[in-house]
């Protein structure tokens, strides 16, 4: 059987890929690292907690010592990396937090791997889950390729792509066998809500401000999280070492037709009149180094490994803006911070 490491498994997308491949893969053990910060939410991952071929471990990848510890213990085949910090509003406000976790998190990881595997490098692998936005920023036209330089502008981008560039100097320098992808922005369940989706739809049920940064003309691709770990999946078992593949959701949209569009399906889905929800809407100072455009071309992706995205973006909303309106429970418990201490005590007493 093969055991797997998968970081970040309780964050959004994370817990979107332990359950895929959890219930895929059968014969695969998924071991579930992550330290359970404000982010990590084990209620993501209930209706898989008791899987026989699921386990979670609670610890901090930028504890070097614990690493080579459970590396050891555990004797990985493979890795796949999603654990980060990822909101660059708080990268702003503390940016020593995302070189910590984002950059030495993730060389703690490669170090660890590359003792353990240095005798037969070529049947492990080493998957590093990235983001788009290490290319910097688009204009009108173009989009971001896998050859499109990095420019970011952001601490967070920046930190994502120093991780990205000590992924691909353990391949060329000890001959690792890793593969990089670049995603788009993610949307659907369990999004945390401090993100723009899931905050607008808890803040148009309360009746609260929906914040846009400045007006609101900033352009992302968006992507489905189930589409996003679809493509993890495929790129995970099929890519060559030393590859890397952008994923994109072909969904190209301003914030502000977003969040038009949000207060539109949710008027409905309340049985709201209709304009509603839009005079909740509430333009904000523009975000520091705020990237105009962002824009994922996937086809080499498509072209050498078969993977399309499944969904339209309105499509997704509506199954999003059900999601949470059904699992009002789960919104309440992280809103609140309730989520966080059920867990710590449920896992502190095991």
């Amino acid at each position: 059987m093969k055991k797997i490491l998968i970081t970040g498994g309780a964050g959004f997308i994370g817990s979107h890929v332990v359950r895929r491949f959890v219930k895929n893969y059968p014969d695969y053990q998924i071991i579930n690292l992550d330290k359970l910060t404000y982010a990590g939410n084990l209620a993501n991952l209930k209706d898989i907690e008791h899987c026989s071929n699921y386990r979670f471990v609670k610890g901090d990848i930028v504890d070097a010592d614990f690493i080579d510890q459970l590396f050891n213990h555990e004797n990985f085949d493979s890795v796949i990396h999603l654990a980060a910090e990822s909101h660059v509003d708080r990268s702003i406000s503390s940016p020593i937090d995302f070189v910590m976790t984002n950059v030495v998190g993730t060389v703690n990881l490669l170090n660890a791997a590359r003792k353990l595997w240095k005798d037969d490098y070529a049947s492990h692998r080493f998957y590093h889950v990235s983001t788009d936005e290490v290319y910097g920023t688009l204009g009108e036209d173009g989009l971001f390729t896998e050859e499109t330089p990095y420019d970011p502008h952001s601490p967070y981008s920046a930190s994502k792509a120093s991780s990205d560039h000590f992924v691909r100097a353990y391949q060329d320098t000890y001959g690792l066998n890793a593969v990089i992808s670049n995603c788009s922005n993610n949307y659907g369940s369990h999004h945390f809500p401090e993100k723009l989706i899931p905050l607008a739809i808890n803040n148009i049920k309360n009746n609260k401000p929906v914040p846009v940064y400045g007006k609101g003309e900033n352009i992302r691709d968006w992507l489905w999280v189930e589409d996003h770990a679809r493509a993890i999946d495929v790129i995970f078992h099929n890519a060559a070492p030393g590859t890397t593949y952008n994923v994109g959701g072909h969904n190209e949209w301003k914030n502000i037709d977003l969040i038009h569009t949000l207060c539109r399906i949710m008027d409905r889905k309340l049985n709201r009149e209709a304009g509603t929800s839009e005079k909740l809407i509430t333009f904000v100072t523009d975000r520091a180094g705020h990237d105009l455009r962002y824009a994922i071309d996937s086809t080499k992706l498509q072209k050498e490994l078969g993977w399309t995205p499944s969904l339209q973006f309105e499509e997704g909303l509506e199954k999003t803006v059900d999601w949470y309106l059904s699992n009002e429970e789960w919104l309440n418990n992280v809103t609140s911070g309730q989520y966080q201490a059920y867990y710590e005590e449920l896992y502190d007493n095991r």
